[in-house]
C-alpha cells in the first residue's frame, strides 16, 4: 500500500511540474505558473468529506484521518519537489500559523465551553413553544457557534416533540436556522466568518452588513414553520394521543460558569482586532502578531477553566466527547494543506489557471458580479465544507480585506451570505447538520434521507435565496 502511494505521488510530482528550475522566495510558490492539477488534492479532499459519510461510513468513521493525510501529502511533496524547500516550508507555515492553529483553537474553545452547558427539563411542543425555541437557538449561534448552539438546544427540542406524531419538520428547520442561517452576524457563528476574521474582516462588519438578509431569511422562515407547525398540531387532534416519555417540568440551566467564559472569548477576539501593541514573532518570514498570540492563549485558558468548572453529569447529559471536534482538527488540517496552492492560484487572477473562474464572476464591465458571487459560494458550501469554499471566493474577490470591507462591501456580503445560508442545502454542508440528523434518528425520529431532505431545503430554501438575490445583491 505504502509504495502505491509513494508511486501516486511522484506520478503527480510529474503532472504537477510547471516551470522548473525557477526559484521562489520563502512563502512564494508561483501561483501565476500553477497548472490546475495543482487544485486536484484539494477537490479530493473535499470529495471524500462530502463522499465518505454517505458511500461508505464505516470506513470513513475509521480511516479519515488517513484520508486527510494521504491528500495532504499528495500536495506538499510535489510542493517541496517542485517548488523548493523554502517556498514550500513558507507557504505551509503561514497557513498553520496565522489561519490553521487560530481557526481550530477558536472551534475547540467553542466546543468546549459550549458542551458544559445544559438545558435540562421540558415543555410540550406546541407551535407556539417550538418557535420560540428556535427562535433562542438562531440567536445563540451567532455567539457560541452553529456547533455549539446545536449542541446545547436539540436536546430539549427533541424532548418537547417527543410526543408528537409529526415533528420531523422541527428538526428540518433546527438545521435551517440554529445550525446554519443563525451563524451568520459574527466570526464566532460560522467557520467561514471567523476565517475571514482572520484575514482581516471587522469583528462587527458581518453583524452590520448581513443583519438585513439574516433578519430576512430569519422572519421568513419562523413564520413559515409556525403556519407549517400549527397544522399539523391541529392534524393531530384527530389521532390518539401518544405516551409522552418525558413529562413537562420546569426548565432548568445548569454550568451558569460558561456563559461568562463565553463573554472571555469574545472578549479576546476584540482585544486582538483592537489592541496593535506592534510586537511580532517571526517564524521562517511570518510573522505571528503579539495580540493573536495572547488571543489563542486567553482562549486556551478559558477552554481548560471549562473542563475543570464544568461538573461532569452536565457535559454527560449533553453526551459531551471529543470525537467531533477531533474529526474537525484532522480534517481541516488536510483541509488547510490543499488549499495552499489553490489559494496562491487565486492571488494571481488572471494570469492564474483559475481565468476562467474570474471571467465567472466578473461583469462585462470588470465590476464583481455579486449574484454569481452568492450562488457560485453558496451552490458549492452545499455540498463542500463551506469554510474552504469562503477562502476560495474570499480570495477570488481579490484577497484584501480593507477593500472589500468597503467598495467590495456587496461582493463580501454575498460570499459570507452564500457560505452560511447554502450550507443548510444539505446534511453536509456544514458539521452540525449531520450531527443534529444523528442525534435525531437516535431519538427514533423519521428523519429524511440525504435527498429527502434535499426536497425540503429545494422546497423552502432555494426560493427564499432565489428572492434574497433580488432584494439584496443585484
Amino acid at each position: 500500500m505504502k509504495r502505491r502511494v509513494g508511486r501516486l505521488i511522484a506520478m503527480a510530482s510529474l503532472v504537477l511540474a510547471v516551470t522548473p528550475g525557477t526559484a521562489w522566495a520563502a512563502g512564494d510558490i508561483g501561483g501565476a505558473g500553477m497548472s490546475v492539477g495543482w487544485a486536484l488534492p484539494f477537490a479530493g479532499m473535499l470529495l471524500s468529506i462530502a463522499l465518505g459519510p454517505v458511500l461508505f461510513p464505516h470506513l470513513w468513521e475509521h480511516h479519515y484521518g488517513k484520508f486527510a493525510a494521504f491528500w495532504a501529502l499528495l500536495t506538499l511533496v510535489p510542493l517541496f519537489l517542485l517548488r523548493g524547500a523554502d517556498p514550500a516550508l513558507g507557504a505551509l507555515l503561514h497557513t498553520a500559523l496565522l489561519d490553521y492553529i487560530p481557526f481550530i483553537i477558536l472551534l475547540f474553545a467553542l466546543f468546549t465551553i459550549a458542551g458544559g452547558i445544559l438545558i435540562s427539563g421540558n415543555l410540550h411542543g406546541t407551535p407556539a413553544t417550538n418557535t420560540v425555541l428556535l427562535a433562542i437557538g438562531t440567536v445563540l449561534a451567532s455567539f457560541v457557534g452553529t456547533t455549539g448552539a446545536s449542541i446545547i438546544m436539540i436536546r430539549p427540542v427533541l424532548r418537547a416533540n417527543d410526543d408528537r406524531r409529526f415533528n420531523v419538520h422541527v428538526v428540518v428547520f433546527f438545521i435551517f436556522l440554529v445550525s446554519n442561517i443563525g451563524g451568520s452576524l459574527t466570526p464566532l457563528g460560522d467557520p467561514p466568518l471567523f476565517l475571514g476574521f482572520l484575514r482581516g474582516v471587522d469583528f462587527f462588519w458581518t453583524t452590520k452588513h448581513l443583519l438585513p438578509e439574516t433578519a430576512f431569511a430569519v422572519v421568513v422562515l419562523l413564520a413559515l414553520f409556525y403556519a407549517l407547525d400549527s397544522f399539523l398540531f391541529r392534524k393531530e387532534e384527530g389521532f390518539p394521543k401518544l405516551k409522552d416519555p418525558t413529562p413537562d417540568r420546569a426548565i432548568k440551566l445548569w454550568g451558569k460558569v460558561n456563559i461568562l467564559l463565553l463573554a472571555g472569548v469574545i472578549v479576546a477576539i476584540l482585544m486582538s482586532a483592537n489592541w496593535k501593541p506592534g510586537v511580532a514573532f517571526t517564524v521562517h518570514g511570518v510573522p505571528v502578531e503579539g495580540q493573536n498570540l495572547l488571543r489563542d492563549v486567553v482562549l486556551l485558558v478559558l477552554a481548560g477553566l471549562s473542563l475543570k468548572l464544568t461538573p461532569g453529569p452536565i457535559r454527560a447529559g449533553n453526551e459531551f466527547s471529543w470525537g467531533p471536534i477531533k474529526e474537525v482538527a484532522k480534517l481541516f488540517a488536510g483541509i488547510f494543506i490543499c488549499i495552499i496552492p489553490v489559494l496562491a492560484m487565486l492571488q494571481a487572477g488572471k494570469a492564474g489557471a483559475f481565468a476562467p473562474l474570474v471571467g465567472l464572476v466578473t461583469n462585462a464591465d470588470g465590476s464583481a458580479n455579486t449574484v454569481a458571487y452568492f450562488w457560485l459560494t453558496g451552490a458549492l458550501s452545499s455540498f463542500l465544507d463551506n469554510a474552504p469554499t469562503y477562502l476560495v471566493f474570499f480570495e477570488l474577490a481579490g484577497g484584501d480585506p480593507k477593500a472589500l470591507m468597503t467598495t467590495g462591501a456587496l461582493t463580501l456580503a454575498a460570499i459570507s451570505a452564500g457560505a452560511v445560508f447554502m450550507g443548510a442545502n444539505s446534511y453536509i454542508g456544514n458539521a452540525p447538520n449531520f450531527m443534529v440528523y444523528a442525534i435525531a434518528k437516535d431519538r427514533k425520529v423519521k428523519m429524511p434521507s440525504f435527498f429527502g431532505y434535499m426536497l425540503w431545503s429545494g422546497a423552502i430554501l432555494i426560493p427564499l435565496f432565489v428572492v434574497q438575490t433580488f432584494l439584496f445583491f443585484r
